[in-house]
């Protein structure tokens, strides 16, 4: 069967993934309601499309902290992909690179900084989950650092892991032939098994639940890389991270994992950009699966997209190849949009593009 759509990828994953790690990649928080809400949330996004614009020459490309990518579409830090496929990360970073994006890896890679860093050049994020023991933290970001990561995104929303009932259902745990490889020579790097979901129990045992904005000055100290703030959800924290220096802010609710009921990511976008006041760059990650979604994102003032979910699925289905695939298919359908839609480079994505649900509610009150 021919895959025609990012979508394709879930249905193969479930079928040749064990259950427990199929849903702990597809499932959400309590009621997953968020869950679909971040997807639905960009059905009801509508496109103004402009004509008879000569579309035949379309330029995709941005600069990310000053390093130039062919378009807007980013790998957000996802958990474990060695359950999902045994080259993992490995997979995952080669065909970021060959895409000539950007690849984010998370603190709970099953590949650590030095063995993503080896699979060659590309630019790469780490992504941050602070432990108490601050040690441990500062370890990490210098690894990181010396491994040619050129930025931390701090996830900022998980004080302690969201209820997700599938992995307790499931006792969630890391299989035992992997290891949290970042942590593997501190003794964190295994994940015991327990009554509920075993990464909940590892989350309340290593992560500090008193992470606060001064923590973000902090890290600062410890490192020269830029500072992204990922989970931010509305204007009152968007400033604080402008505030707190952060370099970058990321509208995210943790791919629906961590407090449901949540707005999708989509619909706190705009807030998030007004607030920032354009000091920062906002990116979005959250329900992403079409280039019709970058798009939209774009034309409500985020500066780029990061996509988790279609990444992992596709990494299960074929591995390096599934990868590649999705980045090529998401670009060729965003670059199709911004033809029908009469923009031929990033900055002619005007919020005039599009309407929201706002705006028809708007426009409805004004009659």
């Amino acid at each position: 069967m021919e895959i025609t759509n990012v979508m394709e990828y879930e249905a193969i994953a479930k079928q040749k993934l064990p259950k427990m790690v199929y849903d702990y990649y597809a499932s959400g928080a309590e009621d997953q309601w968020t869950l679909q809400e971040n997807r639905e949330a960009f059905s009801r996004i509508l496109f103004r499309p402009r004509i008879l614009i000569d579309v035949s020459n379309i330029d995709m490309t941005t600069t990310v902290l000053g390093f130039k990518i062919s378009m807007p579409i980013m790998i957000a830090p996802t958990a474990m992909q060695k359950m999902a496929h045994p080259d993992g990360e490995y997979a995952t970073a080669r065909a970021a690179s060959a895409a000539g994006t950007i690849m984010t890896l998370s603190s709970w890679a099953t590949s650590s900084v030095e063995e993503v860093a080896s699979t060659g050049p590309g630019i790469r994020f780490f992504q941050l989950y602070v432990y108490k023991d601050r040690n441990v933290v500062a370890q990490l970001v210098r690894r990181a650092e010396k491994a040619g990561f050129k930025a931390i995104a701090l996830t900022v929303d998980t004080p302690r892991l969201g209820r997700r009932e599938d992995d307790i259902k499931n006792r969630f745990t890391l299989p035992p032939f992997l290891t949290l490889k970042n942590f593997e020579g501190l003794n964190l790097g295994k994940m015991d098994k327990a009554n509920d979901s075993g990464l909940a129990s590892y989350v309340a045992g290593q992560i500090d639940r008193s992470l606060s904005w001064k923590d973000v000055k902090w890290l600062q100290t410890i490192t020269c890389m830029p500072i992204f703030v990922k989970g931010v959800l509305t204007a009152e924290d968007a400033r604080l991270a402008v505030q707190a220096g952060a370099a970058g802010i990321i509208v995210s609710n943790h791919g629906a994992r961590q407090l449901d009921y949540v707005p999708a990511t989509i619909t706190a976008l705009e807030e998030v950009v007004k607030a920032a006041q354009g000091r920062v760059p906002v990116f979005l990650d959250g329900g992403v699966r079409r280039g019709t979604d970058v798009f939209k994102a774009l034309a409500l003032g985020a500066s780029g997209v990061f996509i988790g979910r279609p990444v992992l699925f596709s990494l299960a289905a074929e591995g390096e190849a599934g990868v590649r695939k999705v980045l090529q298919m998401l670009r060729d359908e965003f670059e199709l949009t911004m033809a029908l839609s009469g923009c031929t480079s990033l900055k002619e994505i005007t919020r005039n593009h599009i309407v929201t649900p706002a705006d028809m509610h708007r426009a409805v009150s004004r009659l």
